[in-house]
């Protein structure tokens, strides 16, 4: 059987002074080598494996406090602290730890010397302790002075905190207490503040036990009344007997964990309103007293926890329709501190606590509180809600999905806490801002499981785009049936950003939920309505809702968005911005920007069609100048298919390949049928087969002579297209048998170069129905003598001759196809 003597808990202090659970194991004590000291070690109860392994140094100042707790500090900022199941267990541990330290096991602090000079240590040693002055009204300066006197030597600290504790010196002084009050000494009574604050600063847990007792604390907190810089006194002790009352929504049977409640809420009234803000140089003496609250909360929860019969009752009472509205109200109250006692606890602790409150029906019972009229016990129900989605959202996800097999959609869970995001009165929308961002955590599907047996995510989007969404997007539609928003005060406008965050976020992380239901719903076409708002943030948010779909690059939303002409209202909220250089601007054009950075065809020519007179004027910025020139490069490569092949045969051709590789596509295309041919292309006819071989251009050639000619010819074109309005970017190139050219627009030259007699044209079919269709996409282009292309490769000139002499040997066809590419 395992020994529970030895059974404890690791806790770590981290930087919010919170201290953080480490695993539950075993402790023992021993030698190790590699720390060359005798260690305490902790093996974890689960595996075994080493939770904490510490040294015990003779001068680290450990502390024992209320009976089951050791703690220490190992560096500066980094304390640990050992909590034992059983007295016995610390008690064994201690004596260890004093052994090696040379202390007495019946102290409850070792002394630490970090900062004391050889001179004071020396001194402070030599003596056998602390002598206090007797206790008397007469003296309450002295004992003031001696006791602030203390507080910078940890020395002193721990002498002048033994002496209190063996002599019962607080006890005594709070007697006085009594005295100088009746006498009304003030005097006195500000040396019993500064006595009192700096015994708190002393941040010994033997000394809190005392002064935190059942018959002490009210004393002390009258003591701490009367800070000398504050006139007049507070009353804090008329606050906690007369104001604040200690309300048993389920009587508590278990009177040690009553008092522990009341004990519990005084403290930490002491830490939060009575004692001063501590300093920077003592924030970390009252490391202890954060230390007993936390611990004490940790306990009333795990005793309420265990009570099963207590948490039965409470939630019978409240989904009992007999309770009344003042009772229920109590209880909702009750449960909310529970949740929030529960905040101290430990990952694992957190878990087993918030099971047995499943296990207790909170799901169905918080869906009867959200259902009544008292904001305020809704209010309290929807924190209680977000304790537990936080912790654990995928158990709010289980139920409502086993909830909607039985109920009907109007009383669902999740669209209740729709309902109440909708109709919050709040004009700052405080509470819808806290549920949007609970069913924001809901419907993410990063902490959403996966089995091998179900995928969460699939099944609960499922769920909610069936049941739910309408209900979250009713606003939405109910308000942009119009061109303009129906309702555009501040209030709605702010509901529907909220409704758009949540939208937005949805596009983001859903796939082909939100995009079935953004198309067959017309979502965006109604989000847009909202750039017509007065509200500048609610237009950026419709704005930010259709970026993030552009942003997507799905070709589904996209031809959606240009079906509807989604861009109009856009552009609309563009032009009605007039020249100010605001975020609204920004974003448009931002907008613009990534349409032709990432080349998204489709739009850029749905935005050059439809919008361009609108901002061809826009020239503070290139973008709409380079959606011209993405457009314009679009239709270059539409009416001129080969000019891309020509260029991929140029790229080719840059790089040198494996000459295996460039014969085997050359056997491909060489082999390839004659029925493959592309409508369009031109065949060259059987009569052009005794045409000389140096008449034939190779491909590089020919694109090269072209791109020549075409930038020669430049400010030519550009003139043409401006005094026309569009202008194909497709051109006719004709060469003659020598040097002399023709460059015609498509437009004018259409008929030249279908026509039998062009200059130029030696060898052109017969027939001209044949080549008009194929000179339309691509120039006939014949040379006599060696053009030079832009760039010469030398090693070319070997492949050329090889393929010369493979051409006299090809088939009367094959020669043909090649002639005409």
């Amino acid at each position: 059987m395992t020994d529970t003597r030895r059974r404890v808990k690791v806790y770590t202090l981290n930087e919010d002074r919170q201290w953080d659970d480490r695993g539950t194991g075993h402790v023992s004590s021993g030698y190790v080598e590699r720390l060359k000291g005798m260690s305490l070690l902790v093996r974890a109860e689960s595996d075994g494996s080493l939770l904490l392994e510490s040294k015990i140094n003779p001068n680290t100042a450990y502390q024992k406090q209320q009976d089951t707790l050791i703690v220490w500090s190992e560096a500066e900022n980094y304390d640990l602290a050992l909590s034992f199941q059983e007295k016995a267990g610390c008690d064994e541990i201690w004596e260890k730890i004093c052994q090696v330290q040379g202390k007495d096991p019946s102290v409850d602090i070792t002394q630490d010397l970090v900062d004391e000079s050889e001179e004071e240590r020396f001194d402070d040693m030599s003596s056998p302790g602390l002598e206090l002055p007797s206790c008397e009204l007469n003296r309450l300066e002295e004992i003031a002075e001696l006791v602030a006197s203390s507080l910078p030597s940890p020395l002193r600290r721990e002498k002048l905190a033994l002496a209190l504790e063996n002599e019962g010196y607080i006890k005594k002084l709070l007697e006085i207490f009594h005295v100088c009050e009746d006498l009304e000494n003030l005097e006195g009574l500000h040396h019993l503040y500064e006595i009192i604050k700096g015994i708190f600063l002393l941040n010994r847990t033997a000394l809190f036990e005392v002064m935190f007792s059942e018959e002490c604390i009210m004393d002390v907190i009258g003591c701490l009344e009367y800070d000398p810089s504050l006139s007049p006194s507070r009353k804090h002790r008329e606050f906690l007997t007369k104001t604040a009352k200690f309300k048993e929504v389920i009587p508590i049977s278990d009177p040690e964990l009553k008092q522990k409640i009341h004990q519990t809420y005084r403290v930490q009234y002491i830490q939060d309103m009575v004692l001063p803000t501590p300093s920077v140089f003592e924030e970390n003496m009252l490391s202890t007293l954060h230390s007993f609250i936390f611990f004490n909360k940790v306990e009333i929860v795990g005793m309420l926890q265990e009570d099963e019969k207590f948490l039965t009752e409470l939630f019978a009472q409240l989904t009992d329709e007999a309770t009344d509205e003042e009772k229920r109200q109590e209880l909702v109250n009750f449960l909310k501190e529970f949740c929030a006692f529960s905040q101290t606890l430990q990952p694992q602790n957190r878990d087993a606590f918030f099971k047995t409150l499943s296990n207790m029906g909170i799901l169905p019972a918080l869906e009867v509180i959200l259902g009544m009229d008292d904001a305020q016990v809704r209010s309290a129900a929807t924190d209680i809600f977000s304790y537990l989605v936080e912790y654990n959202p995928s158990m709010v996800r289980e139920f409502v999905m086993q909830e909607a097999q039985q109920n009907d959609d109007d009383i669902l869970l999740i669209n209740l806490i729709i309902e109440h995001m909708i109709c919050d009165t709040d004009p700052e929308l405080g509470g819808a801002v806290q549920l949007m961002g609970l069913l924001r955590t809901l419907v993410d599907p990063e902490n959403m499981l996966a089995t091998a047996n179900k995928t969460e995510k699939t099944e609960f989007l499922g769920f909610f785009y069936k049941h739910c969404m309408h209900v979250l997007t009713a606003p939405l539609l109910a308000n942009t049936t119009e061109e303009k928003p129906s309702k555009d005060d501040f209030q709605t406008a702010q509901l529907l950003a909220l409704i758009l965050e949540l939208l937005t976020f949805c596009v983001e992380h859903h796939t082909y939920h939100i995009k079935n239901y953004i198309i067959n719903k017309d979502i965006l076409r109604r989000v847009l309505v909202l750039m017509a708002s007065k509200h500048a943030f609610l237009a950026l948010c419709a704005l930010r809702f259709k970026r993030k779909i552009i942003g997507l690059k799905d070709e589904f939303y996209n031809r959606y968005i240009m079906k509807s002409f989604l861009f109009e209202p856009v552009v609309k909220a563009f032009l009605n911005n007039g020249s100010r250089y605001n975020l609204m601007n920004s974003a448009i054009i931002e907008m613009f920007e990534f349409i032709r950075v990432e080349d998204i065809k489709s739009l850029t020519a749905h935005v050059i069609e439809n919008y361009w007179k609108a901002l061809e004027d826009v020239d503070y910025v290139q973008t709409f100048k380079g959606l011209k020139l993405r457009f314009e490069q679009q239709r270059e490569r539409q009416d001129n298919p080969k000019l891309d092949s020509m260029r991929s045969i140029l790229r080719n051709h840059r790089y040198r390949r494996d000459a295996r590789t460039l014969e085997d596509e050359e056997e491909m295309w060489f082999n390839s049928d004659e029925d493959d041919m592309e409508d369009g292309e031109a065949v060259v006819p059987p009569s052009d087969k005794t045409k000389n071989e140096e008449d034939i251009m190779d491909p590089i050639s020919k694109f090269m002579e072209r791109k020549k000619l075409k930038e020669s010819e430049e400010k030519e074109v550009l003139l043409k297209t401006n005094l026309s309005g569009r202008q194909s970017p497709s051109f006719k190139l004709s060469f003659s048998s020598g040097t002399k050219t023709n460059l015609t627009s498509q437009s004018s030259a259409s008929n030249l170069s279908g026509s039998p007699g062009s200059p130029g044209s030696p060898g052109s079919p017969g027939s001209p129905g044949s080549v008009s269709k194929s000179t339309s996409q691509m120039a006939a282009i014949t040379t006599k003598g060696g053009l030079v292309g832009l760039v010469d490769y030398p090693d070319d000139d070997e492949e050329d001759d090889e393929d010369e002499d493979k051409e006299e040997t090809l088939p009367l066809s094959k020669k043909a196809k090649l002639e005409s590419s």
